[in-house]
């Protein structure tokens, strides 16, 4: 049980802080989001056979740095959006 305690503490230490969450979000939906209509759009332009995970990986790595600033720059937008169509608690 005492092995535990120390990693638990390293663990929690090396967690961001809450400042970072924006960030780190749309780090997260960019990527997730870029891969997979990387796989969808490729698959539907080239059809899928023995390069298909080639061409995704290719098409990724221009697709998710460019995912990631348009999630950055589009977000306060979409913050508002959802404002006028969801009651906020608090």
């Amino acid at each position: 049980m005492e092995d535990t305690i120390p990693s638990l503490r390293v663990a929690r230490s090396r967690k961001l802080s809450p400042r970072a969450v924006p960030i780190v979000f749309a780090f997260f939906m960019s990527a997730i989001m870029a891969f997979l209509m990387c796989c969808v759009i490729v698959g539907v332009n080239t059809g899928i056979d023995a390069g298909y995970p080639g061409r995704v990986l290719g098409t990724y790595v221009l697709a998710m740095p460019v995912a990631f600033l348009c999630v950055l720059a589009v977000r306060p937008f979409v913050l508002k959006l959802v404002g006028a169509v969801c009651r906020v608690s608090g």
